[in-house]
């Protein structure tokens, strides 16, 4: 009895510790020694003792998990652990329009093969299908890409 009750105590910390060691192996090790536990109590007590041990493990790994996810958070230990703001996107030029192709701009950076342009007082990310293109060189919209237009060298 006291190799079940071994069992499920240290699976129940093993799976525990999945927030403080992520990665997921430590919480699988957790498991098998539940099932291991529950094994065993089949081998002492048969088919009911295994079904008991059973309902046992699944209680406690669910105590465990409702600890780890709705307590922990709130301690002041949890709000370190878990993250709890959000990111927000910028970026720092424009998205070109379905219009650019065919219009000509100056390039603000050398192109080798991508870079920016300058195509209507709007800094755009480009790529150069002819090559390398230098810094204040004129070159005209061929195409658009889904975040960049493609120029060539006029």
């Amino acid at each position: 009895m006291i190799t079940i009750i071994l069992l499920f105590l240290a699976g129940v910390v093993l799976i525990g510790s999945e927030v403080f060691l992520p990665g997921g192996i430590i919480g699988a090790i957790g498991g098998a020694l539940m099932i291991g536990g529950i094994a065993v109590s089949y081998t002492e007590f048969g088919a009911f003792g295994a079904f008991i041990a059973t309902i046992v493990a699944i209680t406690l790994v669910v105590l465990a998990l409702f600890f780890e996810f709705k307590i922990l958070p709130k301690t002041p230990m949890g709000k370190q652990l878990f993250m709890s703001g959000s990111i927000e996107d910028s970026t720092t030029y424009s998205k070109a329009g379905d219009d650019v192709v065919g219009q000509t701009g100056r390039t603000v950076t050398a192109l080798g093969p991508t870079g920016f342009v300058l195509l209507g007082g709007k800094k755009l990310e480009a790529a150069s299908k002819s090559g390398f293109i230098e810094k204040n060189e004129e070159v005209k919209v061929t195409g658009k890409d889904n975040f960049r237009i493609i120029v060539s060298k006029l």
